[in-house]
């Protein structure tokens, strides 16, 4: 699997895989990150890329003591399916 890049000049979290990058659009104020748009290129949709974009964008965020504000439809599900992560939803 990919590495989490966090390309902070464009507010982007990026995850590769099969030569494709799936993303994350953010904005951070003070100690909360928000969530503003999740997506993964077509040909990755369906096997979980996006899944494992925000599992990592997610351990990140609890490594470094942020809050993650969902505004993304996509996001906000993830994170009310996943509630291994609840500590950084606020």
């Amino acid at each position: 699997m990919s590495q989490l890049r966090n390309d902070t000049a464009r507010s982007r979290y990026e995850m590769d895989e099969q030569g494709e990058t799936s993303w994350a659009d953010y904005r951070l104020q003070g100690e909360r990150l928000y969530i503003d748009h999740v997506e993964s290129p077509h040909s990755l949709r369906g096997t979980g890329a996006a899944g494992r974009l925000m599992g990592a964008l997610a351990q990140d965020a609890r490594e470094r003591g942020l809050k993650i504000t969902p505004i993304c439809g996509y996001a906000a599900a993830w994170l009310r399916r996943n509630k291994d992560f609840a500590d950084v939803v606020g």
